[in-house]
């Protein structure tokens, strides 16, 4: 009879500890590929499994359940994982719920559906986030101008703006690029492009689409932009019905003091500022920090700014990594001048060097957006005609994972934010 009880307290004690969940740890000494890690949890969403996002527990783990086919895929994309139990779990759970910890568990519900904003032709190179999300191996859909205009952004969650000039003026690439081949067919197509959707200019046809966007975000989309697509956006909208452009661009010339038009009201993030009048000039305004910055490679930092797990979740979220201190890059658009940032706009990430802001967050509407200054995270400063980044030299890359927390934010059940 005793020996009968024995045997089923040690059945108990063994049910009780066995392994129910599996750990995802994103600290810096623990895990192997922080930037698949994503792509394990967006996998793990899109076939119905529940997963939890701890914040600031060891760099922003993720919890999700015990499963076969979950532990092989792990090791099929070389992500690290630990198997917890029951208790191991509570105890996690208890100890992020204290009081005393600025941590938090935040449910992800759902895959969100994920829409890249991209020329045809473009490799996933061309852009920092279709080269991390293709790593991940995190789905998501191309679309263009043809796609936004015909009111195609209502299918998807999420929309990642590439590299694009929103102004009509082609990236500004006029001085340096105007005889290559590569920039007069991006002008002859582009134009085309325009014609067949019927406006008798690209500018207006960017702008166009610029205001679809903004649609999307104002009826409860998010949009993530990096580079020149964060201040031409902006300025598209603050420019709309007034012509910006020189005669090189569109056939003839801006109009007469344009600046005195914009309308700051319409922008997303920046107000107050001014355009570059220049079309030789390789920038839009002085938004950005490019040419002002003279910050050196080896000092060229930024740090993320650290908010409150349990009341503000979603720039929590935004700004899980494994170090505050995050290497800078360049782009067209590199940082913003903080002094033209409006004042409802969050700054998640400054340069200590000289108050430039680098990653900004806001809501507009029922949506939400991110700008992220720079063009590649692991490319200090990426020309034209560079080779791509290989990301499996870059797997921790901390800005990488900037890239991919605002991927998978949109998954989270949502609380107000109180900052």
């Amino acid at each position: 009879m005793k020996k009968g009880f024995f045997f089923l307290f040690l059945l108990l004690v063994s049910f009780t500890a066995k392994a129910s969940f599996i750990l995802i740890p994103m600290d810096e000494s623990t895990q192997q590929n922080h930037l698949k890690a994503y792509g394990i949890t967006y996998w793990c969403l899109s076939k119905d499994y529940k997963a939890s996002w701890l914040l600031n527990y060891r760099g922003g783990s993720f919890l999700l359940p015990d499963a076969d086919e979950i532990r092989k895929e792990c090791k099929i994309r070389g992500v690290s994982f630990e198997i917890i139990s029951d208790g191991e779990e509570n105890q996690i759970l208890n100890e992020i719920s204290s009081p005393s910890q600025n941590m938090e568990s935040v449910i992800l519900e759902k895959a969100p559906k994920i829409a890249v904003y991209t020329p045809k032709g473009k490799q996933p190179w061309d852009d920092a986030v279709t080269l991390v999300l293709t790593y991940a191996e995190i789905p998501f859909t191309p679309i263009y101008d043809e796609e936004v205009l015909s009111d195609q952004l209502l299918l998807y969650d999420w929309l990642h703006l590439h590299h694009e000039d929103f102004t009509g003026q082609y990236g500004k690439f006029y001085a340096a690029y105007k005889t290559t081949p590569w920039y007069i067919d991006q002008k002859r197509d582009s134009e085309a492009l325009a014609a067949k959707l019927g406006y008798a200019k690209v500018s207006q046809e960017k702008g166009a689409v610029a205001k679809k966007i903004r649609d999307f975000v104002i009826g409860g989309g998010f949009m993530f932009a990096m580079c020149s697509a964060t201040d031409s956006f902006d300025i598209a909208l603050a420019a709309d019905g007034v012509d910006i452009c020189e005669a090189m661009f569109d056939g003839d010339p801006s109009e007469s003091n344009y600046q005195s038009k914009l309308n700051y009201g319409n922008s997303f993030a920046f107000k107050n500022f001014t355009l570059e009048r220049k079309p030789e000039v390789y920038e839009f305004s002085d938004i950005d920090m490019t040419i002002k910055r003279r910050i050196p490679m080896e000092k060229d930092y930024f740090t993320l700014m650290e908010f409150s797990a349990k009341w503000d979740p979603i720039p929590s979220m935004l700004c899980q990594n494994h170090t505050q201190l995050v290497k800078g890059f360049m782009g067209q658009t590199t940082a913003f001048d903080s002094a033209l940032i409006k004042s409802n706009i969050l700054v998640m990430g400054t340069c200590e060097f000289n108050g430039e802001a680098r990653y900004i967050h806001g809501e507009k509407g029922k949506g939400m957006f991110t700008f992220f200054g720079g063009h590649d995270p692991e490319d200090f400063q990426h020309q034209v005609g560079d080779p791509p980044t290989v990301l499996d030299l870059h797997p921790n890359s901390p800005g990488y994972r900037l890239i991919l927390n605002n991927v998978l934010f949109p998954a989270a059940k949502k609380k107000k934010l109180k900052t």
